[in-house]
């Protein structure tokens, strides 16, 4: 069998950390009635990814072994009929509850959107559950015109795209963080507010007339502030509620792989008209997915971080942020 003729994937067998990840290599599967086989370009990494791995979800706990890692991902349509919707060689962005992080995957036709010619690889790998998952908060929360709205961890993979796309609808966004990222979000136009004690007021200086929404994605105090800043109820989110988000997304049933593909051809789009763009912070071939994990564990990523099928080189480069810890 030559190398065109197989695949690489990671899998499971039990519950734990990145250490339980196996690669395993086989011949490259068949697709059938409604699904095409996918080269794999690109995979985004994400914490639920880890959560589950580890047992930690409750929701997959009668998932059976082995099981697949990872749900984001972009690539080429290499085989199958595609219901007449893909041929080979289009290039699509697609969805999965488990196993995107391979070299090939088969697919139902129903899971993939057509990735836009100006969306580039490492930003279609990363879309897909961050980006619903920020789409889907907005639109349940109906931010727009008018709002003024506190992200928290909006450098992050989930809060960048929020907070993008609620400024992009017409609200304005002030999004909570370290220092070292007052810049980034400032060229995004998001005013920052740092994290700790005196919040609430730093908050209130930024938005006298009030705040409308609030979203938590760094799960620390995140009702108690919406409460003191007085945001309705019905217009918080919290971290929680995110992983609610995040799970339902990774539900296999017709009705939520339609809803997930249909937000996902949604965010492709305003991604196409640069309504937002997704900062890749770390870019690792398909077979380092052990660091890529252990640079997301440190919690200090900007954006989103990708895994390659086919990185030009394997070259380590160093991260600014490194630099910026390294003299903490």
């Amino acid at each position: 069998m030559s190398k065109h003729d197989e695949m690489m994937a990671f899998e499971y067998h039990r519950n734990g950390g990145v250490d339980v990840l196996e690669r395993r290599t086989g011949p490259l599967p068949s697709p059938g009635p409604g699904e095409v086989l996918v080269e794999v370009i690109t995979a985004g990494v994400n914490h639920i990814d880890g959560f589950i791995r580890s047992g930690r979800e409750e929701a997959w706990a009668d998932e059976p072994f082995p099981r697949g890692s990872g749900s984001d991902f972009a690539g080429i349509v290499v085989a199958g009929d595609g219901d007449g919707r893909f041929r080979r060689g289009d290039e699509v962005i697609g969805h999965v509850r488990q196993g995107a992080h391979a070299s090939h995957i088969v697919v139902p036709v129903g899971a993939l959107v057509r990735k836009p010619a100006r969306v580039t690889w490492e930003t279609a790998g990363g879309l897909f559950l961050a980006g619903v998952t920020a789409l889907d908060t907005l639109d349940d929360l109906r931010v727009g015109p008018g709002d003024t709205v506190v992200i928290s961890a909006a450098a992050g993979g989930v809060g960048s795209i929020e907070a993008q796309v609620a400024k992009h609808r017409g609200a304005r966004v002030i999004g909570t963080c370290g220092e070292r990222n007052f810049d980034y979000l400032r060229q995004l136009g998001i005013r920052p507010v740092t994290y700790g004690d005196g919040i609430e007021e730093r908050i209130r200086q930024l938005a006298p007339e009030g705040v409308t929404a609030l979203i938590d994605n760094f799960g620390q105090d995140g009702r108690a502030l919406a409460e003191a800043l007085e945001v309705p109820p019905s217009r918080y989110r919290s971290s929680a509620d995110r992983r609610e988000t995040e799970l339902r997304l990774l539900q296999d049933d017709p009705e939520s792989v339609a809803h997930a593909t249909a937000q996902l051809e949604r965010l492709a789009q305003l991604a196409d008209e640069r309504a937002f763009t997704l900062l890749i912070s770390g870019y690792y071939p398909l077979t380092e997915i052990g660091s890529a994990y252990d640079d997301l564990q440190h919690l200090h990523s900007r954006g989103k971080i990708v895994l390659g099928t086919h990185p030009v080189t394997t070259y380590r480069t160093l991260k600014a942020r490194d630099i910026h810890e390294a003299r903490d």
